[in-house]
């Protein structure tokens, strides 16, 4: 049994049944994304229908979509940033209400029993979690499809609410750019007198800066365009430094408590590991390709580390959406339609975007 709102439900919804979904995904990793129709499971007890009304993009959708990693099961519909309302509930669910606006990150489901799930960190669940598209479900084994779509249909778990008040038209993107910078920050304590440096200004380097300075950190960019400099002090960095630039590195030896790398791709981390100073850590977020090796003496010598982060779990990401409702703090996006998204993943190829895209489902699919 599920509850609807006549109002908010879109025409192919139907209480209790199955639902016919519009999107757009692509065949195969050489075929660019097409209009698809698809459909989406009946609520289960515990579910949540949500007309989509906004979705972002991520560089992760542009890699699935062309397999760039490797395991992606065509036909693909990506899309893990997600913003809409409520249409329908199933008759279990307490913490949503038709009409409320929701968001939905890259998760949409785990088994919600084992030590990490029962911590709040139900991405790095013992049985694996249930990616918002390209992973089977739980319980019908069929493979989830994201959220480049009309509407979707989510665990009520793993549904975020969007604070009163918010733009709800920019907030998508701190589903996975917001939560993915987010959290490092939280798990090492960034805050008043921390000394931070955020490398890369992209669509996660971004989010990292204006989150460490409203968390009350010192936020140096760390670059390789020196044009990106005036970019970095307008999102609120006190300074910048080119990396290639061999004189400024030396000066900043030892000057830095915390690095968020959001470098993307596989890259050398010596020079980088030398900015910190005593008991420093470097954060990794960006890369998911084999790195090269470094020197060790660059993290025994002045206790420096070295790790990674993921996305947060479900707590922290509704925590970090309320820190930037009260901060005021929103990605810098760009609207396009959905019939542009071919030509938006050939711009992010280029980086070709300040800083990330967010499709307006309003304009149609």
């Amino acid at each position: 049994m599920a509850t609807t709102h006549p109002d908010t439900a879109g025409s192919s919804q139907t209480a209790g049944g199955p639902t016919m979904a519009k999107g757009w995904g692509t065949d195969a990793a050489d075929q660019p994304l097409r209009p698809m129709e698809f459909e989406r499971r009946a609520l289960r007890p515990n579910d949540v229908a949500i007309k989509i009304t906004y979705a972002g993009i991520c560089h992760s959708d542009l890699h699935t979509a062309r397999n760039d990693w490797g395991g992606t099961l065509y036909p693909v519909i990506p899309g893990h940033e997600i913003v809409g309302t409520v249409t329908a509930i199933g008759n279990e669910v307490t913490r949503h209400r038709v009409g409320d606006t929701v968001a939905v990150g890259c998760m949409v489901d785990s088994c919600m029993e084992c030590d990490q799930c029962l911590e709040g960190w139900e991405v790095f669940c013992r049985e694996r979690c249930t990616q918002t598209y390209n992973s089977p479900d739980r319980q019908s084994g069929e493979i989830t499809m994201g959220g480049y779509t009309d509407h979707i249909v989510v665990r009520d778990h793993f549904v975020c609410k969007v604070p009163a008040g918010m733009d709800a038209s920019k907030v998508a993107p701190l589903l996975c750019a917001g939560i993915t910078t987010y959290s490092p920050l939280r798990q090492y304590k960034v805050g008043g007198g921390t000394k931070m440096a955020v490398v890369g200004l992209g669509g996660l380097g971004h989010m990292g800066v204006k989150l460490g300075v409203a968390m009350g950190a010192d936020v140096t960019m760390i670059t390789t365009t020196p044009s990106k400099g005036q970019d970095a002090r307008e999102l609120g960095a006190s300074d910048f430094i080119i990396s290639t630039d061999a004189e400024q590195m030396r000066a900043a030896a030892t000057r830095f408590d915390f690095i968020l790398n959001t470098i993307p791709v596989s890259h050398e981390i010596d020079g980088y590991l030398n900015l910190l100073g005593r008991a420093g850590r470097m954060v990794i977020v960006g890369a998911l390709t084999p790195m090269p090796g470094f020197t060790g003496f660059n993290i025994i010598w002045w206790n420096r580390a070295v790790g990674g982060s993921a996305i947060g779990g479900i707590p922290e990401t509704q925590e970090m959406l309320d820190f930037c409702a009260a901060k005021d703090i929103y990605p810098d996006v760009e609207f396009i339609q959905m019939n542009q998204i071919n030509e938006a993943y050939e711009r992010l190829l280029k980086n070709d975007v300040r800083y990330r895209f967010v499709i307006d489902m309003a304009k149609g699919l």
